[in-house]
């Protein structure tokens, strides 16, 4: 296997030009900024120190949203992962691409209602960020989980130059802890921990990169998505904070499942410190060699956390409600920082909502290059909402037509301004709620406001029709048991 330095230094010698149209618009511009995407795996709402958590510890990332912008209401677009990555990737809700579940999903024993079958990759024919950004000239480099399918839908098979751990599983095959087992990442002799093994990637990426080039550099960690594998180094100190944790901790009921009410795993909060050293390795490593000054950062996770199963989750995301899975707060609101020099307000936060298919067309801006609305049609750019300003944009919505093992049922959830619905086709039920003033939905409004529900639910089967979601349908085995 060569190393990343090797390919490097081959594809640099090999590749003469590359037969796109618009490579000259980007290539010739030393001033195009870098971009480093960091995508966390199942990382909650509030699992960050400056978004509220006391027990898990994040230092490096609490001072990039301080040195950046950080956003309240900002979403992914799916309650679990591989829609939101192909959202991510290509600018489109998960219903137009067809990816609404995990890649492969769970088969669902005697359900009430037949999931849509969904793809289990990201076509080839969707132009993805990396194949915009390649074509305009950048070196596009991947680290960490890819979950968008099997080989011939790899990362370097969807505009990756380089790509270091990206397969198609969904967690670690050999879990945190050397040897890793993946096919995309050489197990080497001083592995220990996978999360520094990614960094370490990243960082070797940036010292042999092609520096007459601007790079997109992609950094998926697999934390702190399961097994829950603590890094030893901070495991004991963990523990010990744990056991100065006081009052209840009893986990919350959510219909058949059960939410954890209390941020208290140890070796969740060491995966967490981890994540934090590694990233704050890396933008030491962008700040040595002069980068991060032309560097522009997007910190985001793929989902909410993983609060609620059958028994508690590893984290919680009190005050929100449910976790990963859900159409509920809990499940799709997730942490966004931004910071992009010379532009980004420091130290701003911005209420605006924003989703995963809104990065796509923020880079693009920040790049000085046109946006491309047949691509990218479901996001907005952000450069105005981190410069203080506003969009225009008051819908956002999530579907979810599947069973998931957080036990949440077929459904689907709309946000106009502040009201949300969420719909249980499961259960034939939706719910209503202002956000303004009830971020955790423990006050159901569907019964006094049953005009401004039916108002949503209208405009929720609109946006379904216009984004090609499929809708469950009833099974006609089902026996009630």
């Amino acid at each position: 296997m060569r190393t990343l330095k090797n390919q490097i230094l081959l594809m640099a010698k090999a590749s003469l030009a590359i037969a796109l149209t618009d490579v000259a618009q980007a290539a010739d511009s030393p001033s195009k900024p870098n971009f480093l995407f960091i995508l966390i795996d199942d990382l909650g709402w509030p699992d960050l120190g400056c978004y509220g958590s006391d027990f898990y510890e994040t230092p490096r990332i609490d001072a990039l949203a301080t040195s950046g912008v950080r956003f309240t209401n900002a979403y992914s677009a799916s309650p679990v992962c591989s829609p939101t990555r192909a959202a991510i990737m290509t600018g489109q809700y998960p219903s137009r691409v067809d990816i609404t579940d995990w890649i492969p999903g769970a088969v669902a024993k005697n359900p009430k209602l037949i999931a849509p079958e969904d793809r289990d990759n990201l076509d080839l024919k969707e132009t993805t960020m990396a194949e915009a950004f390649k074509r305009k000239g950048y070196e596009t480099f991947y680290a960490g989980k890819w979950h968008l399918g099997d080989e011939g839908h790899f990362p370097e098979d969807q505009g990756f130059d380089f790509n270091k751990g990206g397969h198609h599983k969904g967690s670690p095959p050999g879990g945190y802890y050397a040897p890793f087992n993946n096919p995309r990442l050489e197990d080497k002799p001083d592995d220990r921990y996978l999360t520094d093994r990614l960094a370490d990637e990243s960082i070797e990426f940036l010292d042999y990169r092609d520096a007459s080039k601007p790079f997109l550099l992609y950094l998926s960690f697999y934390t702190v998505h399961t097994p829950i594998q603590g890094a030893d180094k901070y495991d004991a100190y963990f523990t010990e904070k744990a056991k100065t944790l006081t009052g209840s901790a009893d986990p919350i009921v959510e219909r058949d499942g059960k939410t954890r009410s209390r941020q208290n795993d140890p070796k969740y909060a060491a995966m967490a410190k981890s994540m934090d050293e590694n990233i704050g390795r890396i933008l030491d490593a962008l700040h040595a060699k002069g980068l991060d000054d032309n560097t522009v950062i997007i910190f985001t996770s793929d989902n909410g956390g993983l609060a609620t199963k059958a028994a508690p989750g590893p984290t919680s995301v009190l005050p929100l409600r449910a976790g990963k899975g859900w159409c509920y707060e809990g499940g799709i609101r997730v942490p966004l920082i931004i910071r992009a020099p010379g532009v980004s307000k420091a130290g701003l936060i911005s209420h605006i909502p924003a989703i995963s298919m809104d990065y796509f067309p923020t880079m693009l801006e920040l790049a000085g290059f046109k946006l491309m609305p047949k691509l990218h049609k479901d996001g907005v750019s952000l450069v105005n909402p981190i410069q203080g300003k506003t969009v225009e944009r008051d819908t956002l919505y999530w579907h979810y037509p599947h069973y998931h093992g957080s036990m949440w049922t077929p459904g689907a959830a709309i946000r106009v301004g502040n009201w949300k619905a969420v719909q249980f086709y499961h259960y034939g039920e939706a719910e209503l709620y202002n956000l303004s003033n009830d971020i955790g939905e423990q006050n159901n409004l569907a019964k006094s406001h049953p005009e401004k529900l039916e108002e949503l639910l209208a405009k929720l089967a609109s946006i379904q029709k216009k984004t090609l979601a499929r809708i469950p349908t009833p099974n006609p085995t089902y026996n009630g048991n």
